[in-house]
Parts: structure tokens; sequence; C-alpha cells
């Protein structure tokens, strides 16, 4: 499994074997987890696998103890229980379980069984609340159909978090009623010149509304004040001077900023913030602060503050990368840590913890699933460096910074630009099979990470992605299975 559990024993001589008769029971917190389970393993089997109130073949609750995402789980002879504190907790038990069944029962069509999975007991609880994934839907723009299909995929690794980079120089993602060029202009193109795209505000909260079903909670960012040009270009008067830039269909950052000294900027943000907080119910919006090669450092260091205060203003505790950490920051703030272990991105860390934010961790060079995995890979970049299967989970975060307390980590995540990927089977190919061990370091207790044990359950992971029609990278250093 992947994640590893937090304890797991065996029971011998406890086999189950789902039956034609198999039932699946739930209580009214989860009813819903049930009925997509019975859905998705009604079509492998072709059982009818009805879902009812209390005990089935398969029983779910959250009337255990356990707190949060935690739950226990018991595959005897007799049926399978999924037990936690909340409905949460009950849906990682179930991704626990989906993993436990043979690899056909994440298959669209019918199969023929056996559908048997060995006796155990696990008890099981997340090391880090904060598990993410980032998509860039900017530099290339995927659809709502594409990006739910991410979730599908993403899910199945108890990730809790999806970051949703919306805004860059190459195109603005999300509709702003009160500036809609934003979208209408900003947003018709992307990397190469192509046809671009947006989400309305029904589409993006239909994503956000599918990935709270995969209890994954959406975290929107609006970059600024640098990776602008697609405001800029849609609105003359956010550009000191007045003048718009032409749209921008290349690769390359930092030339781009806000006007920092000019009300218009504000009024902007102000907007454009309340807008994607009314439509985001997660309690965090990310407002970028990276790469703001053209903002002088001195305006840079007057705008942070400014941001970070309108964000608040609308109910939002603020994250942004970790330059934002040279400036006074809000209480509550969460930090996003790219850096490449380099001393300087190291110290705006410490900075931030001192000043009482606390700090996610994605480290370019080890967590970034743009970076090719070896020099003869066909997509993807290599300005952080390469980055194997292996650098991608030999890592630990509580060590990574020094002189960072464990508690001020909320935890990981691996985001992925997608200045080179312009389809799913291309992201596909660059997120497994690295994202499943960031998701590890995010879930498993510190001494259960261990490469040499990882990458055998990694190998094992195949025939379930072969079912699922995922296009992964099958890397050298892993034995597939």
């Amino acid at each position: 499994m992947i994640p590893q559990p937090t304890a797991q024993q065996a029971l011998p001589d406890q086999t189950f074997t789902l039956q034609p008769d198999a039932t699946i029971g739930a209580d009214s917190a989860t009813r819903t987890i049930a009925d997509r389970l019975a859905e998705q393993l009604r079509r492998s089997t072709g059982f009818a696998l009805p879902v009812q109130d209390g005990a089935g073949t398969i029983t779910l609750s959250a009337d255990g103890n356990q707190q949060g995402e935690a739950y226990e789980l018991r595959v005897a002879a007799d049926g399978v229980t999924i037990t936690a504190g909340t409905a949460e907790g009950v849906f990682r038990g179930v991704t626990t379980l989906r993993q436990l069944l043979p690899a056909k029962a994440e298959a669209a069509t019918q199969q023929d069984g056996p559908w048997d999975v060995a006796g155990t007991t696990i008890s099981d609880a997340p090391r880090y609340g904060y598990r993410g994934v980032m998509l860039d839907v900017t530099r290339h723009f995927f659809t709502v159909d594409q990006v739910k299909h991410f979730i599908d995929l993403v899910s199945l690794y108890k990730l809790n978090r999806l970051h949703l980079h919306l805004s860059d120089d190459q195109g603005w993602r999300i509709q702003v009623d009160s500036w809609p060029r934003l979208t209408e202009y900003g947003g018709s193109l992307q990397v190469g010149g192509g046809a671009g795209g947006y989400y309305t505000k029904a589409e993006y909260a239909d994503l956000v509304q599918y990935a709270a079903e995969h209890y994954i909670t959406v975290v929107p960012e609006i970059d600024t004040p640098g990776h602008t040009n697609a405001a800029l270009a849609s609105y003359a008067e956010l550009n000191k001077g007045d003048q718009a830039p032409d749209l921008y269909t290349e690769t390359e950052v930092g030339f781009s900023s806000f006007a920092i000294d000019k009300d218009v900027t504000y009024e902007f943000l102000d907007d454009v913030f309340r807008e994607v907080a009314e439509q985001t119910p997660g309690e965090v919006l990310h407002l970028g602060g990276d790469e703001a090669h053209s903002t002088p450092h001195s305006e840079y260091l007057d705008f942070v503050p400014k941001a970070a205060e309108l964000v608040v203003k609308h109910g939002k505790r603020v994250m942004g990368w970790h330059e934002i950490a040279d400036a006074p920051l809000p209480a509550g703030t969460v930090v996003q840590y790219w850096g490449t272990e380099d001393a300087k991105a190291q110290v705006l860390a410490q900075k931030a913890v001192e000043q009482g934010a606390t700090l996610v961790l994605s480290p370019a060079n080890r967590a970034y699933l743009d970076m090719k995995y070896d020099a003869e890979t066909p997509l993807g970049l290599d300005w952080a460096g390469l980055v194997s299967v292996e650098q991608s989970y030999t890592w630990n975060p509580a060590t990574l910074i020094p002189d960072v307390p464990a508690a001020a980590i909320d935890g990981v995540e691996a985001p992925l630009w997608t200045e080179t990927l312009d389809d799913l089977a291309k992201v596909e190919f660059m997120v497994f099979p690295r994202l499943p061990g960031i998701a590890e370091l995010g879930w498993s207790a510190e001494d259960a990470l261990d490469w040499t044990a990882y990458k055998d359950r990694l190998a094992e992971q195949a025939p379930r992605w072969e079912v699922l029609g995922v296009n992964f990278y099958r890397a050298p250093e892993i034995d597939w299975r």
C-alpha cells in the first residue's frame, strides 16, 4: 500500500472474498461514500452490492473515537469494517480498501473474480495535515473534466489539497465579474499561442464540489505582483505608464509587475480576492509572491503586507511562496517553500517561522513534478536538476530546513508546472510514479520511510495504473511488476 499505514497486522487464515450477494452497510454520515464505493465495484465485479443502513458485508461507520482523518480497518473472513470518527476518516479507509482489493477492481468494465483480500487489521492516521498537489492551469489550460480526472487519480494516495495556479503571464483562468477582460482577453491564449480557456463561476464551483467529494480542499492561487502579464494585458491601468503589453505565450519569467504605487492595483486585488474567496470554501487563498524580479525590492516589501491585508479582509488565511517572508506577514500565514535547499531560500523559510508562519514544503529539486526524471526525459524542465523517483522520495520534511521546529511544518506539496505539458497524458507521465512518494512523505510516520521497501510497494502499483489507463513512466530504478 501507498502511503504505508501507521500500524498493520496480518490475520492468518482470514481471507475475505467478495461474493455476488455482498452488501455495503453505512450510517448517515458515510452513505455517499458507500454509494461511490458500490458504484465502482458494481462496474468491475458485476455484483448488485446494495447499500443499506447499518451493518453489511462491508461496513462503513463514522461513529468511532478516532480524530480527523484517522481510521481503523479490519478485513476478516466474515466481512470488512472501516471505522472512523469522521466521514473523512472513513473515506481514507475506503481508499486503503481499494488498494487491498485486486487491481482489476478499478476497471470500468466487468472482470472475472475472485475478489480476495488477505485478512488484516490497520490503524492509520496522517503525519501532516497538509498533503497537496499543485496543477498549473495557466501555462496550458485543462478543462473541468480533465481536472476531475486528475482529482480521481491523486485522491487514491490520500492527498487532501489541490492547489490550482489560476493566473500567470500566459493566462487568467478564473471568472471575475468585476474585471471581465481578465478571462475574455487575458484567458484567450496559452503557451505556444493556442487557444486558452477559463473556468466560469459555475465550472469552478463544480470543481470545488468534486474535490470536496474526494475530501480534497481547493487552494486557489492568484499570483502577484509578478507573473501578471495576462492581467496587465487585459487592463492598461494596472501598468506603470498605463500602457498594456501584448498577450504573452512564451515561458520566460520575471518580467512583469503590477504598478505597486497605484491605488487601482489594490482596488483590483480587493475585487479579485473577494470574488475568489466567495467561491472557495477552504480557509486559504494563495497570493503567489514568487519571482517578482521586475518589482523593485522596496516596493515588493510595501506590496506584500497590503495584498495580504486584502486576503485577510475577505476571511481567508494568506498563503504565498517563500519570498513573501521577507515582508511582515499576518497571523496564520502559510509560507510555501520551493527552494532547492539553497541558503537564501532557507533563511526566508526561517524568517517566516520567526514571524509565526507555518511552512508547506515543496523543494523544487525534490517535489517539482515538472522536472525531468533524467537527461533523456522528453518532457519537463531541468533548472532545478534532474529528479528521479528516488530523489523525489528520499528526503525528510522534518529536517529539510535547519533550525525549523517540527511544529512549524504543515506538510508537503508536489507542484506541477505545465510549460511543456499540453495534454493529460503528459501530465500523468510526469506525475506518476513520483507523486505517490510525496504523498507517503506527507502521510506515513517518519520511521516508516525506507526507499528499499517503498520501491517494491511502488512496483505493485503498476497493474492498478494499467487498469486505470494511466500513462505512467516506467522509471528504470523500479522493478515494475
